[in-house]
């Protein structure tokens, strides 16, 4: 009864709020952390860290490096996507392809992306060029074993029924794998990008002219922590952002699935 009661109590508190005491939580922590002589090197206040702003802008090269890595993040995951879900739904459906691919699949996305990308600068050179490659195999692999995982999960029952009623591969897809594996891909979309972002400060630190990445190595070597930290924050609002708009699409694809209310 006294569950159900701090259940009710919760329910009634709006999603602003929480997301208020959230932020408030975390200024609190980071206000201490800046004062903390342990950690106050690494981390600046608050104030300090936000006035960075104007500094970066004042410098030329704020919007310059977001609008690069966003560019780089994007047709990396972009490409990543578009090869990784049809290779998968290819692994999951014909065994010789699996057999074939799912071994160096596997072997590869046990290896952090920053031990290829020098291999990656010295064959594509510098640039974007390298950046995109990197990111779009990183992403490549995340959604191609998400993918392939929720496309052999499907329910052998409405594939058996599917073929009774006389569907073909065409229709089989269609009607059924395709809307069965949806929630599956909109996962392996929030995975991927959280790869691509994770692989994109990697990439970018390599080679790269401009980018969040780029900058936030060469704040590095200058020991420039307001910035630097700045830098940090905004890869995350960044994640945050595409979290919130992939979520708006999921809840319109995938209206139909059932979902537990914690």
């Amino acid at each position: 009864m006294t569950k159900k009661k701090d259940n009710d109590i919760i329910s009634r508190i709006p999603k602003w709020a929480w997301l208020l005491l959230s932020l408030l939580a975390a200024m609190l922590l980071w206000v201490v952390l800046s004062q903390n002589p342990v950690t106050a090197r690494s981390f600046s206040p608050p104030w300090v860290t936000f006035a960075a702003i104007q500094t970066m802008i004042s410098r030329g090269v704020l919007f310059q490096d977001i609008a690069s890595s966003l560019i780089s993040a994007g047709i990396g995951f972009a490409l990543g996507f578009f090869i990784g879900v049809p290779v998968a739904f290819l692994m999951a459906w014909y065994r010789p392809v699996r057999y074939i691919l799912e071994p160096w699949i596997q072997f590869i996305r046990n290896i952090p992306p920053l031990a290829y990308v020098p291999l990656v600068v010295i064959s594509a050179g510098i640039g974007r060029r390298p950046q995109i490659i990197v990111i779009c195999l990183a992403t490549f692999l995340t959604i191609c074993v998400t993918v392939f995982q929720g496309v052999i999960n499907v329910d052998e029952t409405l594939i058996k029924a599917a073929r009774v009623l006389g569907a073909n591969d065409t229709v089989l897809f269609v009607k059924v794998i395709f809307p069965a594996t949806t929630p599956f891909i909109i996962t392996a979309i929030r995975l991927g990008i959280s790869a691509a972002l994770t692989t994109l400060i990697a990439a970018e630190s390599t080679g790269a002219i401009a980018g969040l990445g780029m900058r936030i190595k060469t704040l590095s070597t200058t020991f420039d922590t307001p910035p630097m930290l700045l830098y940090i924050i905004i890869v995350g609002v960044i994640g945050m952002i595409a979290e919130k708009v992939l979520k708006f699409f999921e809840r319109r694809l995938t209206s139909w699935q059932e979902k537990r209310e914690i």
